[in-house]
């Protein structure tokens, strides 16, 4: 065709899905079953998924991370995200002495500042397919429903507690720097997730 006869025309907006997360009790759920795991990777599984949750990190930025992107002293992690675009986030005060435990179970050639910082049964640097799987099986270990949740709902979890939980102390912008989002419009859907909460809780007041 020489002209395009849809030129013009704005396409519908679709519905945006809200992103899902755990609630606070699942999160706890989540922590309480990795605090008492009896296998031997319990220690690692353990940093892995709190960091996750404490840091809202994508899952390729965990895998990717080596030592010398962590400050044990100052207690920062240098996250490296899309783009190569770093940001330096602070270490939970739950996931410090876990990434000083965790680091004697390593050999001495693996706590090398170059080296990755996690490693799967093979004593190879882990990928996301196989940190995928990790949590999958802690979920349904933890009595979770796996089917419901994957690692991007760990960064959800993240965001949308911190917004929930601390609504005076945090602002947009700095969940923004946190999450490392270009736009602060992507940072904003967690707030629709405050307000469907909200429009529910009035749905369900009734008044005869």
């Amino acid at each position: 065709m020489k002209s395009d006869f849809t030129a013009g025309i704005q396409a519908p907006k679709a519905d945006k899905n809200l992103p899902k997360y755990m609630t606070l009790q699942e999160l706890h759920k989540l922590f309480a079953y990795l605090e008492q795991d009896p296998r031997q990777q319990r220690i690692r599984n353990e940093l892995m998924f709190k960091l996750l949750a404490t840091t809202g990190m994508r899952r390729q930025e965990l895998v990717d991370l080596t030592w010398e992107q962590v400050n044990l002293e100052n207690q920062t992690i240098l996250v490296r995200g899309k783009g190569r675009k770093e940001r330096l986030l602070p270490l939970h005060p739950i996931v410090f002495p876990l990434f000083q435990d965790y680091k004697e179970t390593l050999l001495e050639q693996q706590k090398h500042y170059g080296e990755p910082i996690f490693y799967n049964q093979k004593n190879k640097p882990l990928n996301p397919r196989g940190l995928h799987k990790i949590f999958k099986e802690i979920l349904e270990r933890a009595g979770l429903p796996a089917h419901r949740f994957s690692l991007i709902h760990l960064r959800h979890t993240f965001a949308t507690l911190l917004l929930q939980e601390n609504k005076d102390k945090v602002d947009l912008r700095t969940l923004q720097e946190l999450l490392g989002h270009e736009s602060l419009a992507t940072t904003s859907m967690y707030t629709h997730i405050d307000f469907e909460q909200k429009k529910k809780a009035i749905n369900s007041f009734f008044i005869s």
